[in-house]
């Protein structure tokens, strides 16, 4: 692998289509990002209880009838969302070249203390980076990183 010319060509897509000047976003932001689920309560547990993300809704899925279409408030008007699919046998989580990589989330450093705290309490492994992310598997496998730095910032780097 080049690293020289890997990052001769970041600079030049940096220096191409970073705008000091940029327009607004077309977008309002992430409605939502759905995952699957296999065992809702499982999930529910998890989420609201270890992460401490209030479940706001639990409606029908419209596409499986059914289904449980949930949704969890993860600040700043986003929402994480799940589906269940009763009689399909959903397969393990694969992570996949192409496929979802990880969720980062951020969270206040205070936060991300008692978090961790409540990752310890409930045996869910975790690899800590940089002082700052714990990155962590869900109960279905899906990678979640809690991040202590602020919404557009990333490890000291403006990134919005």
């Amino acid at each position: 692998m080049d690293l020289a010319a890997i990052e001769a060509e970041r600079a030049r897509l940096h220096a191409e289509y970073i705008r000091a000047e940029r327009p607004p976003s077309s977008a309002r932001g992430i409605h939502h990002t759905a995952l699957v689920s296999s065992d809702v309560e499982r999930t529910i547990r998890f989420y609201q209880g270890v992460l401490e993300f209030p479940l706001t809704e639990i409606i029908e899925n419209r596409d499986y009838q059914g289904s449980n279409h949930f949704f969890f408030d993860v600040g700043n008007g986003n929402l994480l969302a799940f589906f269940d699919f009763p009689g399909l046998d959903v397969g393990p989580y694969a992570e996949v070249l192409g496929g979802l990589h990880h969720i980062a989330i951020s969270v206040t450093r205070e936060k991300w203390t008692a978090l961790r705290a409540n990752l310890d309490a409930a045996g869910v492994e975790y690899i800590e980076e940089s002082g700052a992310s714990l990155y962590f598997r869900d109960p279905d496998g899906a990678r979640l990183e809690l991040l202590a730095d602020p919404l557009g910032e990333m490890y000291g780097s403006h990134v919005l």
